[in-house]
């Protein structure tokens, strides 16, 4: 694996530490990870979405 640096406020730490302390991830790597997949597929979902529309936007447009 890659480290990436980033920087982050206190108040998202203090979340991340919540979320890890209520055991729904086991550390801060293992969240950032999860958050970073869940983005990436959702920008995804929503660029298809937005070609979808497109498409079908352009077919009734005779």
């Amino acid at each position: 694996m890659e480290t990436v640096p980033a920087k982050v406020t206190k108040r998202l730490v203090d979340e991340m530490d919540e979320l890890i302390d209520e055991g729904w991830y086991a550390n801060k790597s293992e969240l950032i990870r999860n958050a970073i997949r869940d983005l990436i597929n959702r920008t995804k979902a929503e660029r298809l979405e937005a070609a979808i529309k497109e498409d079908v936007e352009w077919g009734l447009s005779d």
